[in-house]
């Protein structure tokens, strides 16, 4: 009966110590970078998705904290005509930029506003293949899909 106690004990631990060893690497590691990527066509919610797009990187510490892109298509990218574009918006967009948000416009939709890249406000990429396809893309890449 007592080797039964003694290896009880043991094993108990063993067990203890296993336990323990794990909660401390969890504790230790370092969080994951959230990947979020934010899908905006609707011309009447630029300035809610811009809304939220800055309130992610202030809610999480700065945008070192997240990685952030953005996939502009249809209507909406009509906001993003240099021409066109508000100061508020414009000063947004270019914030983003310097914080290193990918700003990427639908490839497909700028054909059918006979804009190119240099008609957008400055900082943004073009999705050749098309924003929805870029959607995808990045979602294959881990990144969070919203949609405000």
């Amino acid at each position: 009966m007592h080797r039964r106690g003694i290896l009880w004990g043991a094993v108990s631990a063993i067990g203890t110590v296993f336990a323990v060893s794990r909660a401390s690497a969890t504790a230790e590691a370092p969080a994951k970078k959230l990947k979020v990527v934010y899908h905006l066509d609707d011309l009447d919610k630029v300035n809610f998705v811009i809304g939220n797009i800055q309130n992610h990187v202030d809610g999480v510490g700065g945008p070192n904290n997240v990685t952030i892109a953005l996939v502009v298509h249809g209507p909406a990218l009509k906001a993003f005509h240099s021409a066109a574009a508000n100061p508020d918006l414009s000063r947004h967009v270019g914030q983003f930029a310097k914080d290193g948000i990918e700003l990427a416009a639908c490839g497909n939709t700028m054909k059918s506003q006979h804009i190119s890249l240099t008609d957008l406000l400055p900082g943004f990429v073009s999705a050749d293949k098309g924003g929805v396809v870029r959607l995808a893309e990045l979602q294959s890449q881990g990144y969070m899909y919203l949609r405000p």
